[in-house]
């Protein structure tokens, strides 16, 4: 094992599951660290890659389960650190996207602890390109939106103007809200034949990759029973998707006249 690391909370990110994808600095960081403060999302083959040594400490969130609550996160974090201890704050994805690295950092400095964010290849990021799916296109799509599908007041959102023809809308935790997400895009204006990509367990090795159109987004979710972590692509790039399961909702297509790459 490294030396010890000087007492710091370092806020890593983890990326959306496969270690090969972890910055050289992330997994030094992992591997040197005596404390590691994980969520659930990081996968056991990063965790594997902590000393034997290591104490690991669990604060996985479920949705509408917490075990342990954000403030209580924050002060484990602060209280370890001032008892001298280096802590390695392991986050899946992007500390800073939808991650509450923000929350976390602001705790650090308020108590004068030094902190450190080490980024890591998003879940967005990371699922799309093992789905083949360009967020961005030249010929689709020019501008890209990331939103969390389990924001209070969801039916009292403007979603119009995040999606549609030159745009790219990517919703986290949004497999829970499908059908209320799909129904609201088309409320506010979004054409029901767009194509949608939903990535399950995003670069792991039972990751799925599911197409259909806005309008059948909802039914889709029900009958493949999709489970989270998952990601909701909305946009035209959707039909470049490298799908294991193409899942066309041929009635709205035929309805709404859309096309798509099979």
């Amino acid at each position: 094992m490294a030396d010890t690391l000087p007492a710091t909370v370092h806020l890593v990110g983890a990326g959306p599951g496969d270690p090969e994808l972890l910055t050289i600095k992330a997994a030094r960081l992992i591997r040197d660290a005596r404390l590691i403060v994980h969520d659930g999302l990081v996968s056991d083959a990063i965790l594997a890659l902590a000393s034997p040594d290591a104490e690991l400490i669990s604060v996985a969130k479920q949705r509408s389960r917490h075990s342990m609550p954000q403030d209580a996160i924050n002060a484990l974090l602060v209280r370890c650190a001032l008892a001298g201890e280096a802590v390695v704050r392991l986050k899946g994805g992007d500390p800073f996207i939808f991650g509450r690295g923000g929350e976390e950092v602001d705790a650090c400095r308020a108590a004068g602890v030094p902190v450190e964010v080490v980024p890591g290849i998003s879940a967005a990021i990371g699922s799309a390109a093992q789905a083949q799916l360009p967020l961005t296109h030249r010929d689709a799509s020019s501008a890209v939106t990331f939103v969390a599908g389990q924001c209070k007041g969801l039916t009292d959102q403007d979603w119009s103007g995040l999606a549609g023809k030159g745009r790219t809308l990517v919703i986290y935790m949004g497999v829970a809200t499908a059908a209320q997400i799909a129904d609201k895009l088309i409320a506010d204006g979004v054409s029901p034949g767009l194509p949608v990509a939903v990535l399950e367990n995003g670069t792991r090795a039972d990751m799925r990759t599911l197409r259909t159109l806005l309008a059948d987004l909802g039914d889709m979710v029900e009958r493949e029973a999709v489970i989270s972590p998952a990601l909701i692509v909305v946009g035209e790039v959707a039909s470049h998707a490298l799908a294991r399961d193409v899942l066309v909702g041929w009635a709205h297509r035929q309805e709404y006249g859309a096309e798509m790459r099979s």
